[in-house]
């Protein structure tokens, strides 16, 4: 239909149209979303991030029963790499003398818009207590089957932190962007009320891993997000970037900045064993798999174990094992495998009766199978002696901290609806670099003639 109306009526009508059109802008875009928490220096300190694509103050209302506290903080500006240069704001404001055990509920925002009503409760900053949590990689925005299972139970209070192991959208910079804000709102559904504790993964190394750096909050300042540590209960965790040693051209300084940072961290945690004995490790590419897709991993000198090619600089293997190093968690192989302990492509289990018992090197955990459109990773038919267990159904890793003594692991099957697929307990009378325990040379693997059997569920492990 034609407008009749007068030339000032049309004006008075642009005016107007025009208006509206900045409210519903100003009501869409400030809106905040994209919501996470992270620990901050302590477990009783928590960092809530979240994007807006205006600028707005950054605030958090908070309290156990009503809104009654306040904390504010502030916002950066990050900008996509890709060709329509898409702008949003990242805020971070830290909560700090949470009391522990509390429920808290809250909402994010500013004064021109509000998040939905969130909740969390507040970890102790003690050892002496037993953390669970849920740990996995390559999710991705499109299949991340396992979400739904990890949403009910995180928002249950099954668990007291989640760490992503690597590779989160499929990836966070696709379609300029879009494909890491849509996964970031999906995680959402867990972020929001546990802590989230992530790491890098080769799904992230776009202009040179820009959408991770900005996107998250993890804790210290030596690292831009990408290499961290923090305490839980009674174990020190250690989160690295793998992908520094596959993406030499942003630089061989990250690796050598990581790598002495290390050094440092690791020595300061075994000074500190008899408060928190447990060292754990994760990052995205695992040293040891048995995959056939010719992954890093499946070479007898991966890059992640004995560090860069041919000159075999600055690898991780020994220096976990120096170190002590209880458990490495890992993901990137689209499939869930347990290692005996294993230092050197040698198996070093406690006892023939209990391998995992007093072992005499690190024990390994690949967990890399919670979704993604890249589907399944297949094993290779005859496998290392240091495999123990390999299963490519979707799902998830539980660990519990029981003490000092007693860590128990186990692989959830969110195709077998929830079942649990493998476990493993963890017992170490005593935490410390294992040459201090074994003063002979290492010794061949034992196992390495040990045939293998598939059951009846198409898992594999050894006779």
């Amino acid at each position: 239909m034609l407008c009749t109306c007068s030339p000032r009526g049309m004006v008075r009508f642009v005016v107007l149209w025009s208006v509206l059109q900045c409210c519903w802008a100003q009501v869409l875009y400030t809106r905040p979303e994209q919501i996470h928490l992270a620990l901050g220096g302590s477990s009783s300190e928590l960092v809530l991030t979240w994007s807006t694509f205006n600028a707005t103050d950054s605030v958090v209302e908070y309290g156990t029963t009503s809104l009654n506290l306040r904390a504010t903080g502030g916002s950066s500006l990050f900008v996509d790499g890709g060709s329509l240069h898409r702008p949003q704001y990242i805020h971070r404001v830290s909560l700090t003398g949470l009391q522990a055990g509390q429920r808290y509920m809250y909402h994010v925002g500013s004064a021109v818009a509000w998040s939905d009503l969130f909740f969390f409760t507040a970890l102790r900053s003690d050892a002496s207590w037993s953390p669970r949590v849920a740990l996995f990689g390559d999710m991705g925005n499109e299949n991340a089957q396992s979400l739904p299972r990890l949403q009910s139970e995180a928002q249950q209070g099954m668990y007291d932190a989640v760490l992503h192991v690597g590779d989160f959208a499929y990836d966070m910079n696709t379609d300029d962007g879009l494909v890491g804000d849509e996964f970031m709102r999906q995680i959402e559904a867990v972020a929001a009320y546990v802590p989230y504790m992530t790491c890098v993964g080769n799904h992230e190394n776009a202009y040179n891993f820009s959408h991770y750096k900005a996107r998250f909050s993890m804790p210290g300042d030596d690292g831009a997000n990408m290499f961290y540590s923090f305490d839980l209960g009674p174990v020190h965790f250690v989160g690295i970037a793998t992908e520094f040693y596959f993406y030499l051209q942003y630089g061989l300084f990250q690796v050598l900045h990581q790598y002495e940072w290390l050094q440092r961290d690791l020595e300061m945690a075994n000074q500190n064993r008899a408060e928190r004995p447990w060292i754990v490790t994760f990052g995205h590419r695992p040293m040891y798999c048995s995959d056939d897709d010719g992954d890093d991993c499946t070479h007898s000198e991966s890059i992640t174990r004995v560090g860069i090619p041919y000159l075999h600089l600055f690898g991780l293997e020994k220096l976990f094992y120096d170190h002590g190093v209880d458990l490495e968690l890992w993901a990137h192989e689209h499939s869930y495998e347990r290692l005996w302990p294993v230092y050197d492509r040698k198996v070093y289990n406690g006892s023939t009766k209990a391998p995992y018992t007093n072992p005499g090197a690190p024990v390994h955990i690949v967990s890399g199978s919670a979704g993604c459109s890249e589907r399944h990773d297949h094993f290779i038919n005859n496998t290392q002696a240091w495999s123990a267990f390999r299963n490519n159904d979707y799902g998830y890793t539980r660990m519990q901290v029981l003490n000092s003594s007693h860590l128990y692991l186990e692989q959830v099957s969110d195709d077998k609806g929830g079942q649990v697929v493998d476990s493993m307990w963890l017992i170490k009378d005593k935490h410390g670099p294992y040459p201090a325990r074994h003063s002979t040379a290492l010794l061949k693997s034992p196992f390495d003639r040990i045939p293998r059997r598939r059951g009846d569920d198409g898992n594999e492990s050894q006779l």
